[in-house]
């Protein structure tokens, strides 16, 4: 389901103001040290997978979901990458929001790459050198912490 169903019911009471919420992203690598991105439904920009935390659901428990969820693909968490905040959103239904986002490098250990929600409109591998455009800014930035291999996770300093 695209959107949560807490998330629906927050905007039966705010309309399309805007809500600040907690995201995950999640950098997937395989054993071929390829990437995997979605072609998002919403804009049509590929993407790392990413998504909305449940209630009380653990940034890395979410993570994991939204991967499986989305592509099909099974996966652990390696280390925690980055966290940073989105600039401010207008879907095309007018609502908007703004996320803060936990982001994890993940290896992919089972399952089968593939449109597995209605979120999606492609899957796919890529190489970090062949990445696919349009691709989101956001994205940009999450594999670029992911995939430099630091040990600790990047934040924007004040």
């Amino acid at each position: 389901m695209p959107v949560p169903d807490f998330v629906v019911r927050l905007r039966a009471h705010v309309g399309t103001a805007p809500l600040w919420l907690p995201g995950v992203s999640a950098v997937v690598v395989d054993d071929d040290h390829r990437v995997l991105l979605t072609r998002r439904a919403d804009n049509g920009r590929w993407a790392v997978v990413s998504g909305i935390l449940e209630p009380g659901e653990e940034p890395a428990a979410a993570a994991l979901r939204e991967v499986r969820e989305e592509t099909g693909v099974d996966a652990e968490i390696v280390r925690l990458t980055s966290v940073d905040v989105t600039a401010p959103i207008v879907y095309p239904n007018g609502d908007e929001a703004q996320y803060l986002d936990v982001s994890f490098l993940m290896r992919a250990v089972g399952g089968s790459a593939r449109v597995a929600d209605d979120e999606n409109l492609e899957v796919g591998w890529f190489s970090p050198d062949a990445l696919p455009e349009p691709l989101t800014d956001t994205s940009r930035l999450r594999l670029a912490k992911a995939l430099e291999g630091g040990p600790e996770a990047w934040f924007r300093r004040p």
